[in-house]
């Protein structure tokens, strides 16, 4: 990825004519208020995800200043205490006095909610910012915050302290560049869980941003350990010379293409709606759609991703009709539905809106109900051009449908077979499995553990608090859901007692299989395995199936990972239980005193079945001390591509992946 490429939206925003940006440009809403009393509201929540959402708040003002063709570079560096630096060479905050409120300009950006340029049509076309509460609300939420702006020829900076300034904006010397330098910690009163970032989770992000917006040169450092030479030992830098195309690339890498297709690019910039959409059919049973609005992830769709299915379902279906003869003779009656065209899809849609109406400030699902029409349009007229100009391909496709229409017939079948069972089950027929159910009924009370193997269930049932605590053993390891057709999914017997003991159930929106939550038997899925290698698989098994059939389980914060002792250190009548390396040593010491290490006695738990049911609820069970982990999804473009390079056919990339991260794995002996 190293070409400088500009997209034509950037060059349409970069309008000489709009680059007057001054003081005045900066428009106040209402000021800085309840931020602090109640985070959650502007940045999601106050555990991980919104800690790395202070990030996305300051980048997403670099990527304004790209996409209003102002910026080519940005730098984002995690520093050893975890604060945070990013640096773009923008235009630089204006920093004049502003007339509306009689302060510098800077100031007011930094300290008042609601207040920046984006409100401005004649500043930014478009933005991913759109609420102006951003950088605001992380200056708010962070203990120091410092910014230093280059323009002019100037060199300016401001210091502030949970939000407030600690001096009027000065300046520092002279400039020779333009740009804008943020630099800020979290404020640990308000981070309570953690205020240590996570690389991954930024480069994620910073990679997608790289795609979504070609010629743009993003570099992230992480300068929390560095080798024997003082560097940075990770360090990535993203630039994408293809976009989208090189997007959908990325994502689909760890799968087989569909009969050697490239991606499909298509594109408009005319209208109001910018449109830029990648997609690529591979041999995968799944569908695998990221949606953008501004640059902004949209997790959960909208009427840009209602628009893009609408064409591919239309515009297949009046292929078939002119093309009768693709479908086999014994496979005549077979009726297409919309899903059916999408199966082993992998789409990037992305699209660029003046006034976007998201659903809260995170921007989960965009509302604008014309881009609906706009997307359509576009990949409407683009795909069937593409069709025809691909006969070979478009055949291909049509038998991917064809197959796909099938298997989901047979899934059809094996899940009213479930439903059945369920009936069975609901009316007292007998329990699902091995299911020891809990006595309350209240899901938000209610817990069910997925326990490997009979001993390790066996410790648990007894152990357990028999009110909300319910118990489901899985036999050994649960079908790969990742290689499997849907149909087989649903006729594996482990699958099969999960689905019945959850409760949920799958129903049909326009051409959409929805899952419902309505009849969920339990708001905490936990996760209970052994901490060997054998235990692993059987987690990322189950986590495979959630993420790839029950997504919206993870998404609503119901899936928990249980975390049990590694070890057990004791010396006489005292114990400690240790779950991690650090904690044991940390245990030996203390508990060998002024006497010998060696007299401390440590057992190494491998399996959950060497606690008896008393240390397996007062370790992993007990609310009171328990640990658990709570499953998100950060990145559902990353979290796809692990999943399907984990647990999928291709090899390649899963060689690579295990020879990059061979150091870290740990071996049980």
């Amino acid at each position: 990825m190293t070409n400088e490429v500009v997209d034509a939206d950037i060059q349409e925003v970069a309008d000489p004519s709009r680059a007057n940006y001054g003081a005045d440009n900066i428009q106040v809403l209402e000021g800085l208020e309840a931020v602090r009393k109640r985070p959650a509201m502007y940045i999601g929540d106050v555990g991980v995800k919104g800690l790395h959402h202070l990030i996305w708040e300051v980048v997403d003002n670099s990527i304004d200043e790209a996409m209003a063709g102002y910026c080519d570079t940005i730098q984002v560096t995690i520093n050893e205490d975890n604060s945070i630096t990013v640096r773009d060479n923008g235009r630089g905050i204006p920093v004049g006095m502003n007339r509306q409120t009689g302060r510098n300009s800077l100031e007011v950006v930094m300290t008042v909610l609601h207040a920046g340029g984006k409100f401005d049509k004649d500043t930014y076309k478009v933005s991913g910012g759109l609420h102006g509460v951003g950088v605001s609300c992380v200056n708010a939420l962070s203990t120091r915050l410092r910014v230093e702006v280059h323009r002019d020829g100037k060199a300016y900076e401001q210091e502030y302290h949970i939000g407030h300034p600690q001096y009027d904006v000065r300046e520092i010397g002279t400039a020779d560049d333009t740009g804008t330098t943020v630099h800020f910690k979290p404020d640990e009163t308000i981070f309570t869980e953690s205020t240590v970032y996570r690389f991954d989770t930024v480069a994620g992000r910073l990679r997608e941003l790289a795609y979504l917006n070609k010629g743009i040169r993003i570099v992230l450092t992480d300068m929390r350990e560095l080798d024997e030479q003082g560097n940075p030992i990770n360090q990535q830098e993203f630039h994408s010379e293809g976009g989208l195309i090189e997007f959908v690339k990325y994502l689909d890498e760890t799968r087989a293409a569909l009969d050697g297709m490239e991606p499909i690019y298509m594109e408009s910039d005319k209208g109001s709606t910018p449109v830029q959409v990648s997609m690529v059919y591979n041999m995968e049973a799944g569908e695998n759609v990221q949606s953008y609005v501004n640059n902004i992830n949209t997790h959960e769709g909208g009427t840009h991703v209602q628009g893009f299915r609408s064409a591919i379902t239309r515009v297949f279906g009046k292929y078939l009709e002119r093309n009768p003869g693709l479908v086999p003779k014994n496979a005549t009656k077979v009726k297409f539905e919309g899903g059916d065209f999408r199966k082993g899809l992998t789409a990037v849609v992305s699209v660029k809106v003046q006034e976007p109406q998201f659903e809260g400030q995170t921007k989960g699902k965009l509302g604008n109900q014309d881009v609906v029409s706009a997307v359509s349009q576009v990949v409407g007229e683009m795909l069937e051009q593409w069709l025809e100009e691909n006969p070979k391909k478009a055949q291909a496709i049509v038998r991917k449908v064809l197959i796909s229409a099938q298997a989901r017939i047979a899934a059809d079948l094996a899940y009213s077979r479930i439903m059945t069972e369920r009936k069975d089950f609901m009316g007292g027929a007998g329990l699902p499995g091995k299911l020891a159910d809990c006595s309350d009924t209240d899901p938000e009370k209610c817990e069910l553990y997925l326990v490997e193997g009979d001993s390790a269930g066996g410790s648990a049932k007894q152990g357990r608090n028999r009110a909300f605590q319910a118990i489901l053993p899985l036999r050994g390891k649960i079908l790969n859901v990742e290689k499997a057709m849907e149909h087989k999914i649903y006729e594996n017997e482990e699958i099969k007692n999960i689905w019945t003991a959850l409760g949920v159930r799958l129903e049909k929106q326009g051409d959409e299989t929805v899952m419902n939550l309505d009849k969920l038997r339990y708001h905490k899925i936990i996760i209970m395995t052994d901490a060997d290698v054998d235990g692993s698989h059987i987690r990322t098994l189950l986590l495979t199936l959630f993420f790839r059939n029950m997504r919206l389980l993870i998404e609503s914060g119901y899936v928990y990972i249980a975390q049990p002792p590694l070890y057990l250190v004791k010396k006489g009548k005292d114990q400690r239980y240790c779950w991690t390396e650090a904690q044991r040593e940390t245990a030996v010491r203390e508990l060998a005193g002024s006497g010998r290490e060696e007299a401390v006695h440590i057992q190494r738990y491998k399996g959950l079945g060497e606690m008896n049911a008393e240390q397996l609820w007062e370790t992993t069970m007990d609310p009171t001390s328990r640990s658990l982990k709570l499953v998100t999804i950060e990145s559902a473009a990353d979290a796809d591509h692990v999943f399907s390079m984990l647990m999928g056919d291709e090899v390649a990339p899963r060689r690579d992946f295990i020879e990059r991260n061979a150091k870290y794995a740990k071996i049980d002996i």
